[in-house]
């Protein structure tokens, strides 16, 4: 699986053959869902966690690169792994981090939520945009979350850094899209991974039942790709909610405070 690593690339519908293509995150769940897909489009592969032991084995099951580290500094190293200069044709930014918690959370979680949510997406776009710019092709995957769009109750820090994940994924699409770089949101409500187990009780009354498999995540990524579609919706009902929320906030906040309430009463929380 090689390719001219100084012809541009579009990844898109059929384009996926010999791209690279770095996974954050795919260790598990989601990201190794994206893998997996990837790998099997005929795309050349980085897996990249921060826990080398789950970075190789998802990398050996698909005869994927294993690039272990914090997502926030591996594009260097992703790169030559790829084969140097102007090997990268997809980046997925999908590590990411729960952070529950309210207003009073500490500091330190509030500051881990934004440097692994947003600030890690920032610092992979300054990397990769000059060398994409120059050659008119690139694309950007950004695993936000309907959180990113909507709020989750009781995960204050997550909440607002998916939202900032999306601003960002957002303000990259509108300024550079004429020069060729491509930029996908993802956002799923619930998706059966640790991250879902980690969301504890306010997981279970909003995510859970409705939670789909991270290959569902991945399906709907393809088919975004092959439509050229910026915001990936794997549940399409989020597209009401988003729609109800910008035209009615009032009672869209409402309904909210609803399932605040009882998911308080469930639990026990003041």
């Amino acid at each position: 699986m090689t390719a001219d690593r100084n012809e541009p690339r579009s990844a898109g519908a059929g384009g996926l053959q010999g791209a690279g293509v770095v996974v954050t995150g795919a260790g598990g769940g989601i990201g190794a869902a994206l893998a997996r897909r990837f790998a099997a489009e005929g795309a050349r592969v980085v897996v990249n966690d921060l826990d080398p032991g789950r970075t190789k084995a998802v990398a050996e099951e698909i005869g994927a690169l294993a690039v272990p580290g914090d997502a926030s500094a591996v594009v260097d190293e992703a790169r030559e792994a790829l084969g140097g200069a102007g090997a990268i044709d997809v980046w997925c930014a999908n590590a990411g981090l729960s952070s529950p918690g309210d207003a009073f959370a500490d500091e330190d979680v509030w500051a881990a939520a934004w440097d692994v949510n947003v600030m890690a997406h920032v610092r992979a776009a300054r990397a990769l945009l000059p060398e994409w710019l120059e050659r008119g092709g690139g694309r950007f995957v950004s695993t936000v979350s309907a959180a990113g769009l909507l709020t989750m109750i009781g995960a204050a820090p997550y909440s607002v850094s998916k939202h900032g994940a999306y601003a960002f994924a957002e303000w990259l699409s509108l300024t550079y899209r004429h020069r060729g770089l491509k930029v996908h949101a993802i956002c799923p409500q619930g998706v059966r991974t640790d991250m879902l187990t980690a969301a504890g009780s306010a997981g279970e009354l909003v995510l859970a039942p409705t939670a789909i498999e991270p290959e569902d995540v991945a399906d709907a990524l393809l088919d975004a790709i092959a439509a050229d579609r910026f915001l990936v919706l794997p549940h399409p009902e989020v597209a009401g909610y988003y729609r109800n929320r910008a035209t009615d906030p009032e009672r869209w906040l409402g309904t909210m405070n609803h399932v605040q309430r009882t998911w308080e009463t469930g639990t026990g929380r003041p």
